[in-house]
């Protein structure tokens, strides 16, 4: 080949791309118990750990964990009422939250009805006499005071308002005299509202798919935290998965008022209401932060707030300068100060946000 032609030859081979071959590697060695890795430019070389058989404990899994726990916390604070409705003793049976380690114990109203005394079994077995201070038909509650002198495990009430359609509760009672029975399910919706046997309106339930049967009543339906977040109130006859709880906020209230008066005297503004959510279009455009209010359903035409000017459909905001989120608001709002006193309402209607002056009454007993 010509002198020529080989330097060209030789530049032709100097621009050639070289392949360039991937340096192989290893990672640094694991540690025990980890995994290895080795790679390369061919491969991919993997050595699994070895299996270790689980604990028993890492058998449970997060559900089950999280219904042991609370029962576990709450079960030694729910013991069996028979209340005292004739001469021949104990007649009847329902549930009831130890709220005071000296024997202050929440049931239902219809549980105790027409009784002013009791007789409580603990879980432990022991038979305790109680008597009635304090009996509220409007939220089906009603309070015990265990004669006595003991040291009893108590449930903590938790903040209901806190809860969401969805969340895992848990109930626990006594159906049909069978005592420490549990059932688990979840809340199905909030805010519910239901007449009693006497035709009364008991507002503020917590509607939830968690069994309940005869002898529940008065039970705590508790959620994974171990709070007491509502009380066992009513089942729907012929309907699976019906079953309602007072809400605790509104057991709280209750439960300092037959403490210290051994009724509950309230206002009324003549409505019929439930939580409802408020449309985030809706908040913004008339400057609100709160995700919920109080909607009117239907109202009394003589009571207080179809005289001061609110109708079916109103959603309430806003009362005596409170924000109201919830029943449990209004009613606290409604207290004993409350009878007779002019009280600035909040209202969203129609998508305009107004002021009305409503006046309540005393609720009828």
């Amino acid at each position: 080949m010509p002198i020529k032609g080989l330097k060209y030859a030789t530049f032709a081979t100097a621009r050639r791309r070289r392949r360039r071959l991937p340096p192989s590697f290893a990672f640094p060695a694991a540690k025990a118990g980890q995994a290895t890795f080795a790679w390369s430019d061919t491969q991919v070389i993997t050595q699994a750990a070895p299996l270790t058989p689980p604990s028993d404990g890492a058998l449970l899994d997060a559900y089950s964990k999280a219904v042991v726990d609370a029962v576990d916390r709450v079960g030694p604070a729910v013991v069996r009422v028979h209340p005292w409705t004739g001469p021949y003793g104990a007649e009847g049976v329902g549930s009831g939250i130890i709220l005071a380690p000296d024997g202050l114990v929440l049931t239902n109203s219809h549980v105790v009805r027409g009784a002013n005394q009791a007789e409580v079994v603990a879980l432990d077995g022991r038979s305790l006499s109680a008597r009635v201070i304090g009996d509220d038909p409007d939220t089906d509650l009603a309070l015990l005071r265990i004669d006595q002198q003991v040291s009893l495990p108590s449930a903590r009430l938790g903040d209901s308002k806190a809860l969401r359609r969805g969340q895992l509760v848990i109930a626990i009672g006594a159906p049909l005299g069978f005592e420490a029975t549990v059932t688990a399910g979840v809340v199905s919706a909030m805010g519910r509202s239901l007449r009693g046997e006497r035709g009364r309106l008991i507002e503020d339930l917590i509607q939830t798919d968690a069994a309940l049967n005869p002898g529940s009543s008065g039970g705590p339906l508790v959620n994974a935290a171990g709070e007491v977040v509502g009380v066992a109130t009513a089942v729907i006859s012929g309907a699976q998965g019906l079953c309602f709880a007072v809400a605790s906020n509104t057991a709280a209230l209750v439960v300092g008022e037959l403490v210290k008066h051994g009724r509950v005297r309230r206002g009324s503004i003549g409505i019929v209401a439930q939580q409802a959510p408020i449309p985030r279009d809706l908040a913004r455009a008339v400057g609100l932060e709160q995700l919920f209010g109080v909607w009117i359903t239907t109202l009394d035409p003589n009571g207080p707030a179809a005289k001061a000017g609110l109708a079916p459909g109103d959603l309430l905001i806003a009362a005596d300068g409170q924000t109201l989120t919830g029943l449990d608001d209004l009613l606290r709002v409604l207290d004993t100060q409350s009878i007779g006193k002019p009280t600035d309402v909040a209202v969203i209607r129609q998508g305009r946000r107004i002021t009305l002056t409503v006046t309540p009454r005393e609720r009828r007993r």
